[in-house]
């Protein structure tokens, strides 16, 4: 018996160390065909200097949406559709514009861009005095004494001691997204606020904002100004208070109006009911061509399923790539998603979004229960060869946010992230920007979490 024992033992030892060869030998062949064969760049090349910039709503959207189905139907999957999704439509209009004006025919421009879904000046443009603030309460204890009939002025800085940018984005972002709203509520006509950047530079950053349920007749106008114009500004205003800021824009709100999200699947040899999730989203802002934010998580969710094909690897479970629509002003693509998974009953077991920009993969950070999170902890030997092999708790994505429940992983891809918010909204990011080689290591690293999880369920 005690012989038949270690004979059981040894060839356990023996299988299991066979199917990590297999895996790592699989994971491999992932890696040298998405940097040797990859069409990510390709790709992302087309969307970008093809299509450029794809605001919900307008025609390089829809553009983009008829690109995407064509070429996931090039790949031979089983299933390439479009879903029905209702989206916002804000256009920027013409040439924005502001100045700080110290005195009579004294004046200097400083770069601004309207803030997603503002409302404009009026056609003569807004001239008015300036307060700054860098918190919601420095605000509310001005009052609406100090603050009525005043441009407002939020110049909080990303905190540069966070290592992870990311966060330090989240420590500043509320300005963006609610200062308009609360900045109206005290009498302000319109609020400037510093771009979400940490490096000092030209560009403004866009985003969207939010009035809330403020009514129509006390919503204002809302900017962002460039980092550098932010310091100008707040040095200005240390030396003269009294001085004037001037602001032109010329947005506005239209209607919703009808997009897609654009699916495609292979479909599960084994388990077909159990479905694995891989996306980006294909709307960017319009500023620039949206490479980093978010074509590159388009193309490389897009090459997990062309290098399955391409392997003849027949995933056990469904693996789907959905390029989903309205991330940046309404995340309408990602809830209507998971509302028609709801309603048919589906059973989502993983789903892994990049929406982080297209440089090298450090890792993964998961939504996941300690038992899961412990399973996936076991994969990460196969990602240290490649340097992919951080991996975390805490943070998915935006659009496959809405899939959340007690079961489903949620996963996110990790690039290096110190230079992501340089191109982050802005007119910057383009395609110029991208590395080659670091998004197809991209691609490659999601691929091969997508084939664990395919291999090993939960």
């Amino acid at each position: 018996m005690k012989k038949i024992g270690i004979l059981i033992i040894l060839s356990l030892t023996f299988q299991l160390n066979g199917q990590s060869t297999s895996h790592e030998e699989q994971i491999k062949t992932i890696y040298n065909k998405a940097l040797t064969e990859g069409k990510a760049y390709s790709w992302l090349d087309h969307l970008s200097n093809k299509i450029g910039g794809r605001l919900s709503g307008s025609l390089n959207a829809e553009r983009a949406v008829k690109w995407g189905k064509d070429e996931l139907e090039s790949l031979g999957l089983d299933r390439v559709y479009l879903q029905e999704v209702m989206v916002p439509k804000w256009v920027r209009g013409t040439f924005e514009y502001a100045s700080i004006i110290t005195g009579p025919g004294m004046s200097m421009n400083v770069p601004v861009c309207a803030l997603g879904g503002s409302i404009s000046t009026p056609s003569s443009g807004l001239r008015a005095g300036v307060i700054e603030v860098k918190s919601f309460d420095e605000l509310e204890a001005l009052g609406e004494k100090n603050v009525k009939g005043k441009f407002i002025f939020f110049n909080r800085p990303m905190p540069a001691d966070r290592i992870n940018t990311f966060e330090a984005y989240s420590k500043t972002v509320n300005q963006r997204t609610q200062g308009a709203a609360k900045a109206a509520r005290l009498g302000a006509v319109g609020v400037i606020v510093r771009s979400m950047n940490l490096r000092l530079d030209d560009f403004p950053h866009t985003g969207t904002m939010r009035y809330g349920d403020l009514p129509n007749n006390m919503r204002i106008p809302a900017a962002a100004i460039s980092t550098n114009g932010a310091q100008l500004l707040s040095s200005m205003l240390s030396l003269n208070k009294d001085l004037k800021f001037y602001l032109k824009l010329d947005c506005k709100n239209f209607p919703d109006v009808l997009s897609h999200n654009v699916i495609g699947e292979i479909k599960g040899s084994e388990f077909p009911d159990e479905i694995i999730v891989v996306g980006g989203h294909l709307d960017s802002w319009d500023l620039g061509d949206g490479s980093h934010d978010d074509g590159a998580g388009i193309v490389q969710s897009m090459e997990v399923l062309r290098l399955f094909k391409e392997m003849n690897y027949k995933p056990k479970r469904t693996v789907r790539v959905i390029l989903f629509m309205n991330e940046e002003n309404g995340l309408r693509g990602g809830t209507t998603y998971a509302s028609v998974a709801k309603e048919n009953k589906e059973q989502h077991i993983f789903a892994l979004e990049s929406d982080a920009g297209g440089f090298s993969p450090r890792g993964f950070s998961f939504e996941a229960n300690p038992s899961q999170f412990e399973q996936i902890n076991d994969w990460k030997m196969y990602f240290e060869p490649y340097m992919a092999d951080r991996f975390e708790l805490g943070g998915s994505g935006a659009d496959i946010g809405p899939l959340r429940n007690n079961q489903i992983v949620l996963s996110g891809l990790r690039p290096d992230s110190q230079r992501y918010f340089e191109y982050h909204h802005t007119a910057n990011d383009t395609f110029e920007a991208i590395n080659k080689r670091e998004l197809e290591l991209g691609a490659a690293a999601m691929s091969s979490l997508v084939y664990l999880v395919d291999q090993y369920g939960f």
